[in-house]
């Protein structure tokens, strides 16, 4: 059984570890907005293109500080979960692209179905001590 401060140190290092995909994927996505705009609409998303491109941005950047931090994290979680799912069936539903394109599709996937799992686990259990949550609740 790990100590509590343990269980802390490594809670934090697994909110970091989590929540880097997100802040650095998002932070691209505002600084390539256009590239991304023409990326999604290439995957068939045609239907709000910016409005649901802005929403991704909030949803995973923002998401990803929340969780990164340890504020609000139950809803960082949430909103990372939400991404990541509308994600995995918008965007890499590897059963509908040509073969030699499928398989990496497919990894990119199953990669979000693991990250969906961290986000359940982080949506349940919180941030842990090491937190502005923490330390919210203590003040």
């Amino acid at each position: 059984m790990l100590s509590t401060s343990s269980q802390n140190t490594l809670l934090l290092i697994a909110r970091v570890l989590f929540a880097g995909i997100f802040v650095f994927s998002g932070w691209g996505k505002i600084m390539g907005f256009a590239a991304t705009l023409a990326y999604i609409q290439s995957a068939g998303i045609t239907f709000f293109p910016v409005g649901l491109l802005t929403l991704a941005i909030i949803f995973e950047f923002g998401g990803g500080l929340l969780v990164l931090f340890g504020w609000h994290t139950r809803l960082g979680a949430a909103a990372l979960f939400i991404f990541t799912l509308l994600t995995c069936f918008l965007i890499h539903h590897f059963w509908s692209y040509p073969p030699e394109a499928a398989q990496l599709q497919m990894i990119q996937f199953m990669k979000n179905i693991a990250i969906l799992g961290g986000a359940l686990y982080i949506f349940c259990f919180g941030a842990g001590g090491f937190s502005l949550d923490a330390k919210q609740r203590r003040s």
